[in-house]
Parts: C-alpha cells; structure tokens; sequence
C-alpha cells in the first residue's frame, strides 16, 4: 500500500466529505442509537457523543480524511503479504520522539512499515506499570515530547508508508487522573467514575467471584483509602483505578479521548485489558456481554469518524475463545487480535522439541475463518504465562503443576540442556505459577554462549532464533518483531539497580536499544550482522511471495518426527512449505508432498517435498515450482 496512491484514490471519494460523513452516520445510526440505549438509555448523553463526533471528524486532517476513503474503499489493506510490525518504547529506542523520527531510516531498513509505540501517555514515575496507568489521555510524558512532536512523528511516518500503533489503556486510570484526584475529594460526579465503597460488604462479593491479577504483587482487588474513608476498586494495581463503564460520561469521555488521540495520526489502537472493562457483581468480571457491546460502539464510532483507523483487542485467551472479540461479519468488533496462546506454545515447544501441541494450536487458529487476522510474535513487552492446552498435555501423562516448574526450570537455564537465560516474574510458591521473562536472543542461547565464547554454540543459538522467526513468519497473520531481536539483543541487567524498577523482572527484556551494536548489522560476520541479515531475507520473501497473504490457505501437514513442525501455504496455484525443526539434532520430515519440484527459497537448490532432511534448529522454505509450457 502507497500513501500516494492512497491519496489519488481518495480524492474522487472526498470531493464532498461532508455528504461522506453523513453516509457513515446514518449507516450506522440505528444500531449505534439501539446499542447505546441498551447500555444507558440516556438521549442527552447519546446526543452529545453524536456532536462530538462530528466535531472531531470536522477537526480530522485533510491527509488522514484522505487515507480513510481509501482504506474504506480497500478494506483488506492490512490482511496483504507486506505489513511488519516493530514494538518499541520510546525511550529505550531513541531518547525521545524526534529521535525515533530521526530513526525511522534504520525502520525502513528493518523493513517495519507499523511501529507499535509502547505506552507513552502521561503516568507518574514510580507508579506506571510501564505506561499502563495513565494520568492524563491528552498529554505526552514529558521525558519522551509533546503532543506536537507525536503529529510531527506519525506525519513522517506516513510519508515512508510506516503505520503507527497505540496503547488505549481503557479500563483504568492512574491514581493521580483528575478524575481520580477528584474523587479523592469526595466529589460524588467523580467518584461515580469508578466504583466506591464506604464498607467491605460489597468489595468481599464481588473477591468470591473475581479472580486475582497479580495474586503476588498486588492482591486483591480493591484498595483502601483511609482519606476519603472508601474502598476502590483495583484489579491491577493499586494505583491504577478500574473505570466504572455503567456511567455514561465514562464512555462518552474516553471516546473523547480516543478520538482526539487517532487525530494525531494513529493508524492502529490497542485496546488494553479489553476483557475487563465491564463489572458486574456475582460473575468473573471477565469478557461479558457488555464487553462486546462497547466495543462494537467503539468500532462504529471509528468507522464514522475515522475509518481507516484499526482497532487491536489485547486479549489474552486461547484463540478459539477471543475469537468472538472479531465479532461477526455483519457486525465486527476488533479487526486483529493476538495469537497469544500460539506464542506460549512455541517456548513449550523450544523446551520439549515435541510439537505436537503446537501443531493442534495452529490447526485450530487455521481453521477459523479467514476474514480473522491474528498478530503473531515471539516475544513482547509483557511476560510469557503458561497457558497452555494442559486438558491436551494430560493425555500424554503431563500434569499442569509439574510441567509449568520443568518449563520455568528450563527458561532459566536449570533443566532439559537449556541453554536459555530467563528470569521469573511473579512468581508464586504456593500454587507454583509464574510467568518468565527475557529477550528472544537470552531464551535462544545467544546470551550464554556469548558469555562463554563458544563459537559453536552461538551458531546453533543463532539458527534456533532465525528458525523461530520464520517459523512466525509463516503463520496467518501479521508478524511483529521485538524491537531489538533483529541483531539478537541480549538481557539488560542493569533494571535491578534502578529502584523504580528492581521489582519488575520485565525490565530485563525491556532494555535500551544497542546501537553500538546495531552498527554493526550489515557485518557478516557478527551475531547482530548474522541475524539481521538473515531475518532481512524471510522479510524479503514475506513481502515477494503473494502466499503468505493473510487470508490465504493454510495447514499443518504430519512430518511423523515429534520434533518437526510444517505449515503449507496456498494462494492463487503458489503453494509453499515450511519445515521447521525445533530439536538440536538432524532430523527427517517424513513428508510426501509428490506434486511437483520445489525449490528452497533460502539457498535455491531444487529438490523435492518427500523425506527432507533438516539440520539441527533448521528450516526450509520450499516453494513449488510451475512447470514450464
């Protein structure tokens, strides 16, 4: 997709955007009107969102107005072969935001063309939960710029074609929101923003059925103010104060803020902890009705006033379960989801070279319907849980408890041969849960075998990290990168000296961008040249290679080797294979695809798809040939 081609497409669309505007609204008016009237059943309110809206479509840019039309009139723009996605935090990456727009020639080089910005919204130092915990909805930190400098980075970036992606944190504010302090106060229009108690009788109710977050770190969900002499409910942390979504100013003010935010020039929201953002007393407080009624809101509300914006529901389910987060055809929600489960599939796969639960994960993320696009990545901002398919694991005789403590065991490099680094976050001694942390490269080996310059070792580290990259890439969907796993970025220690942060083993995989180090990615012969250069190919075949489109056919195909995962593809007669082998040893996949000769897209040998023999952390990209004639 070119922006200048999105604009001459759009200019026809747009010759009268006031009449365009008014097609979008009445489009959608009854069931906007019907849903809001289930929610509230308030006029006043429903009128004033009404005016609103246009009014932040009145104050929308010419250049985004223009992008919308096209997007609307190319609805599938974002299912193609040639998105990749980056996650970056500001800070760590380049200072401030006018030095990731004096970076985004080193993007381009990554070939990244959506760049998610981690959290960059006002928070209070010390009590931010890295940015999830926002004190003000129209303010930049300071340490990272202004409102001025985020227009002035997403407009460069759209001139490179790079599509820019934000946090929403929707289910909370900081503590110290107006809102928040406010209520503080004891003013009553405030405090029914959130939810107060001034005893425990209902705080314990609503404990009997809500499950804990942070069980460890912050237990509980609800925190009491001696000043105010009231409970208030906190499902994360205590600073962070759950949004009462039964008020209709609640709604109405954060899709204020959602709307002003996308017209600084946001391609993409992340809807943050989407699940939680309806309580109800007596239930989970997880992924109700009404949940899905306010997001479908959220979607209508943006295809009126800025179509071509996308909405990302962070929900962190197995994908059978967050599919109804799509919505339906006639009805969408979100319009991509991550493939979270998958991703904790594929670490329980590095550490038993057994892929059979990950080829059952994948046969199901492949037989859902096409129009359902699914983020895929290796590593985040965020720890990586265990929630795996353990009803599956227990008919192979592994049990819930044990395998979690192999796994943690093996992540820090104590069991199974690992040669992994990892730490533990939140780890729990009485059920034994915990989640672990650390950089693709450190999971890989590439930390260790650097600390004991074992030269063999590191090339098997590096094989197994570009191996799960093109494993990624070859799944359905839109792979996004770790900012940093391009040159194989080790584990930052130094987050424990920091005493904002000692407490958060996530910070080791969220450490500064090695630029010393990503000088040298166009050198062959150093880890960070090897792995940018490899990873630079599986990009440059993704992007060439019309296959790997989001809505082509896709399955997993039997190697009869446990250690042996291939995925086929299928789009318009191409049809390619990836195999992909997740044990350190020599292995065979015991194919039989007899339907012509392929060729290995990596080395360009010919050969054929029957009995491949595939080296240690190996892969193929094996592309059928047309016969000539």
């Amino acid at each position: 997709m070119k922006k200048s081609k999105e604009k001459g497409q759009a200019g026809a669309v747009q010759a009268k955007p006031e009449e365009q505007y008014k097609k979008r609204f009445e489009r959608h008016f009854d069931e906007l009107k019907w849903l809001y009237a289930e929610l509230y059943d308030n006029d006043s309110m429903f009128a004033e969102l009404c005016d609103h809206m246009e009014r932040f479509y009145q104050e929308r840019g010419e250049d985004l107005k223009a992008t919308d039309a096209w997007r609307e009139k190319n609805p599938d723009w974002y299912k193609q072969n040639d998105l990749l996605g980056m996650m970056l935090y500001i800070d760590n990456f380049a200072v401030n935001m006018k030095g990731v727009e004096k970076k985004l020639d080193y993007l381009e080089k990554c070939n990244v063309n959506y760049v998610h910005l981690m959290p960059f919204l006002d928070t209070t130092e010390g009590k931010s939960d890295g940015g999830y915990a926002v004190s003000d909805f129209r303010k930049v930190q300071e340490k990272l710029g202004t409102m001025e400098d985020l227009d002035s980075l997403t407009q460069s970036c759209h001139k490179r074609n790079i599509n820019v992606c934000m946090d929403f944190v929707m289910n909370h504010t900081s503590e110290d929101h107006e809102w928040a302090r406010r209520a503080r106060k004891g003013e009553g229009e405030y405090m029914s923003r959130y939810f107060f108690y001034d005893n425990d009788s209902i705080p314990n109710q609503y404990e009997k059925t809500v499950p804990q977050v942070f069980p460890t770190t912050a237990p509980g969900n609800f925190t009491w103010l001696p000043e105010v002499g009231h409970y208030v409910m906190t499902m994360f942390y205590p600073y962070q104060w759950d949004l009462n979504y039964k008020n209709p100013r609640v709604f109405n003010e954060m899709m204020y803020n959602f709307l002003y935010l996308v017209n600084q020039g946001i391609d993409i929201v992340r809807l943050d902890a989407v699940p939680y953002i309806w309580k109800e007393l007596g239930t989970p407080c997880r992924n109700l009705p009404q949940v899905h009624t306010l997001v479908r809101l959220m979607r209508m509300i943006s295809e009126i006033v800025c179509p071509g914006v996308l909405l990302l529901g962070e929900v962190v389910m197995e994908p059978a379960k967050v599919v109804p987060y799509f919505g339906t055809v006639e009805k969408p929600e979100c319009h991509m989801l991550y493939n979270v489960t998958t991703m904790a599939t594929t670490w329980h796969t590095v550490a038993t070279r057994e892929v059979s639960l990950l080829k059952r994960q994948l046969d199901i993320v492949n037989g859902l319907p096409k129009e359902y696009v699914f983020l895929n990545y290796l590593r985040c901002h965020d720890d990586i849980g265990w929630g795996l398919d353990y009803d599956t694991l227990k008919l192979s005789g592994i049990e819930e408890r044990a395998h979690k403590q192999y796994l943690n065991d093996y992540f820090q490099g104590f069991a199974g041969d690992s040669n992994s680094r990892g730490q533990l976050y939140n780890a729990d001694p009485v059920t034994g849960d915990a989640r672990f942390c650390g950089t693709t490269a450190s999971l890989c080996g590439i930390e260790k075998a650097g600390f004991e310059q074992d030269q063999e070792a590191m090339e098997r580290a590096i094989r197994l990290d570009v191996m799960l990259h093109a494993y990624m890439f070859m799944q359905s969907g839109i792979p996004v990168l770790y900012s940093g796993d391009e040159i194989g970025q080790v584990n930052d220690y130094s987050y424990e000296k920091d005493p904002n942060k000692a407490a958060d083993s996530r910070y080791i995989h969220r450490g500064a961008m090695r630029w010393d180090l990503a000088a040298q990615a166009d050198d062959p012969d150093t880890v960070e040249g090897k792995m940018f250069g490899r990873l630079k190919q599986l990009e440059d075949i993704r992007k060439r290679e019309k296959a790997f489109v989001s809505y082509a056919d896709v399955w997993t195909i039997e190697t009869w080797d446990p250690s042996v995962l291939c995925i086929g593809r299928h789009w318009e007669g191409e049809k390619i294979l990836g195999i992909f082998n997740f044990s350190e040893f020599d292995k065979t996949a015991w194919i039989n695809e007899r339907d012509g000769i392929y060729e290995d897209m990596i080395s360009g040998q010919e050969m054929e798809a029957a009995g491949v023999n595939i080296p240690a952390y190996g892969f193929y990209y094996l592309k059928r040939k047309k016969e000539e004639g």
